[in-house]
């Protein structure tokens, strides 16, 4: 799994455990589906409970069993594994022994409910049973309790209404909503939020290839069918195509007039497919695949999930929206005419699971452009905020003109280098070093690189024992070697800006019609640009007005005396980057790149000191990546002889890190533009 997202992750959770510092009793959390908001919620419990044992947490998640008992046995498994050894879960039923009451113990720490036991004419509600165990659990002084905990309530996929628990808030101290798509009308506003663009470029979700709308079941089926020997033999995963149909009336009418005979063609009729009802009792369900017709409708959802399963193509109804994970799904095509639903998140969210997450780095880079791509077909949604596609103008040779050297850190040769098996000779296996568990877990926390050299080092039980129970010493000699950039970091082949990138808009925009990108909007194109920042929005007016003064006119990109190139380097697509080691190795895809009238390549990451109320920025940690950076771009200058800057905007004033072949500067917004030397 990418160190990147992992600290997407771990940044999310440690935010939300700050906010609730706030004092409030609602807050929210909002992450793309597929992102792994379940292994976030474990980590949050798990963090809140190892801090305050008088808290109780109750996951409120969909529907009467599906999703519930999926997030259960998600938490036992990550607490049973030692990821989350806090956790102690218990999954709540309205199922009884005999004829006594339904009962609910005390002595767990996370409660699963699901949503609808808990409503008017339940057993759940009737009997009392859950206000019961409500009152016993906070002590409440009408029903005598003792326990006197706090309960904090998780509301999975809060976006879906539902007032079932509302009656009870007085029992709740924290309510926390988790949604891919919070509902802004009902005051769910995200106090911590991953973006769809954070979580494309961590690569934990796909990136999203939209299709044209005029193309038939037929022609998506055929682009499937290209793709599927690739997906099956770079990713050894059997890749999944999803036909979303209508939930009542038009579906018998879409399953007869399109999908069936689509299917049943002799182009695609070798496909395996299933269409689910989405019945309880399976009722109306149906495969083509003999082997699975064998089976139990209900274990087919289960085998559907398997990389190795050979359903390519699965039918559903809209209830396909949440709670059902199949990261080998990569095409999505809703039937439909003009009045149809529109796709949502939610919905595309099926699509845009990673099915290599865990060992994503290890992918060549074409896998990796498969593992992180989506196609779907359908309307897209309208609140969705989708990409801004950008492309280069191509016909003033850009690509040619802008050649950038990445840098990498060779852990694989470090790898080889580091004689595990020579730092560890001598060394006894501690019989009473704790349990094989709490090792596990201690082997999880650490970098990827590490895990790696104990599974290349230990090839018995005892030697994976021994290197675990030494991972400190091992773990302080790989960061010796990694860290030193004099032999750890290599130049690759140059580099150009891709063809064609995109980036999620926001309101700080800018009009800009002498860089290298341009917009296109239906058959117009677009001089309009938006930034993440408003640091970078102001870096990028600079450049700007620095490229004007150099070249004489802001409307011409070539000028053959004098070529003066500069853009954002938008993160999908990029090769643009340089790897730095912070427990652990991070990818740094720079802001802005420039070339000069000289030839001199210039490249720019943009900060700011400034405080914002949109922004929960942990000041540690920030400090903390900027020295990073800083030691990274200073061999980067030597090793590649291109000019890094680290400009940091304080109020209104830039503090500019320079650094020029292993040499590092402080310099004010004057003194860089001086340097550029027009003359």
């Amino acid at each position: 799994m990418l160190q990147e997202a992992k600290d997407l992750q771990n940044s999310a959770v440690t935010r939300l455990v700050s906010v609730l510092s706030q004092g409030k009793k609602e807050y929210t959390f909002k992450a793309p589906t597929g992102s792994g908001k379940t292994y976030m919620m474990a980590d949050f419990m798990n963090r809140i409970l190892a801090t305050h044992n008088n808290v109780v947490f109750i996951v409120s998640s969909l529907s009467k069993s599906e999703l519930a008992e999926q997030n259960y046995n998600s938490f036992c498994a990550l607490a049973q594994n030692g990821t989350f050894p806090k956790l102690n879960p218990y999954l709540i039923n309205s199922e009884t022994s005999g004829e006594g009451s339904l009962y609910i113990p005390t002595d767990y720490n996370v409660y699963v409910l699901p949503r609808d036991l808990y409503k008017d004419k339940s057993k759940l509600k009737e009997e009392g049973t859950f206000l019961n165990f409500l009152q016993t659990t906070t002590g409440d002084l009408l029903s005598g309790g003792t326990a006197g905990k706090s309960i904090f309530v998780i509301k999975d996929e809060c976006h879906i209404a539902t007032s079932n628990l509302d009656e009870l808030g007085r029992y709740f101290s924290v309510v926390i909503n988790y949604s891919a798509t919070p509902k802004l009308s009902r005051q769910q506003l995200p106090d911590v939020e991953i973006s769809n663009t954070d979580a494309e470029e961590a690569k934990l979700i796909k990136q999203v290839a939209f299709q044209p709308d005029t193309d038939t079941l037929d022609a998506a089926l055929d682009k499937f069918e290209e793709i599927k020997a690739d997906y099956t033999n770079k990713l050894r995963v059997n890749p999944c195509f999803i036909i979303q149909i209508s939930n009542k009336d038009k579906a018998e009418e879409e399953l007869k007039n399109t999908i069936f005979p689509t299917l049943g063609n002799t182009k695609h009729q070798d496909l395996k497919w299933v269409y689910i009802t989405g019945d309880k009792s399976g009722k109306g369900c149906q495969t083509n695949d003999s082997g699975l017709n064998k089976l139990p409708v209900a274990r087919w959802k289960d085998y559907m999930k398997g990389t190795e399963s050979s359903i390519s193509v699965i039918i559903f109804k809209m209830v396909i929206s949440e709670g059902w994970d199949i990261p080998r799904a990569c095409m999505l095509y809703q039937v439909r005419d003009t009045q149809s639903k529109q796709l949502d998140e939610q919905v595309m969210g099926r699509v845009r699971r990673n099915p290599r997450l865990l060992d994503f780095e290890r992918l060549p880079k074409d896998a990796q452009d498969l593992a992180s791509t989506a196609w779907i077909w359908g309307i897209k949604p309208k609140e969705m905020g989708l990409p801004k596609q950008v492309n280069l103008f191509r016909n003033y040779g850009i690509e040619s003109e802008i050649c950038v050297t990445p840098t990498k850190l060779k852990a694989e040769t470090i790898n080889n280098d580091l004689d595990v098996a020579s730092l560890l000779a001598g060394k006894r296996e501690n019989l009473t070093g704790g349990s094989i568990f709490t090792m596990y877990r201690n082997l999880m926390q650490q970098d990827n690189e590490v895990q790696d050299l104990c599974y290349d080092y230990a090839d018995t039980y005892d030697k994976w024992r021994l290197f675990v129970e030494n991972i400190g010493e091992v773990k302080r000699k790989y960061h010796s070697y990694i860290s030193d950039y004099e032999n750890s970091m290599v130049v690759c082949e140059p580099v150009s800006f891709p063809y064609g990138s995109s980036y999620n808009e926001t309101e700080k925009t800018l009009t800009l019609d002498d860089w290298i990108w341009y917009r296109k909007e239906g058959d117009e194109t677009s001089d309009e640009f938006s930034f993440d920042s408003d640091a970078e929005k102001k870096w990028a007016e600079l450049l700007k007005d620095i490229r004007a003064k150099s070249i004489g006119t802001t409307n011409v990109l070539n000028n053959q005396d004098n070529k003066f190139l500069w853009g954002k380097n938008f993160p999908l697509n990029s090769e643009i980057k340089y790897e730095y080691f912070a427990d652990g190795i991070h990818s740094s895809y720079p802001d802005f790149v420039m070339k000069d009238k000289k030839g001199r390549i210039h490249i720019f990451e943009v900060k700011s000191v400034n405080k914002s109320p949109l922004l929960n920025i942990n000041d540690e940690e920030y400090e903390s990546k900027v020295k990073s950076l800083k030691k990274c771009y200073k061999a980067c200058s030597k090793k590649t002889k291109h000019i890094f800057y680290l400009p940091i905007l304080d109020g209104n004033t830039w503090k500019i890190t320079k650094f020029e072949n292993g040499e590092e500067t402080t310099i004010d917004k004057n003194t860089f533009i001086d340097s550029l030397n027009f003359t």
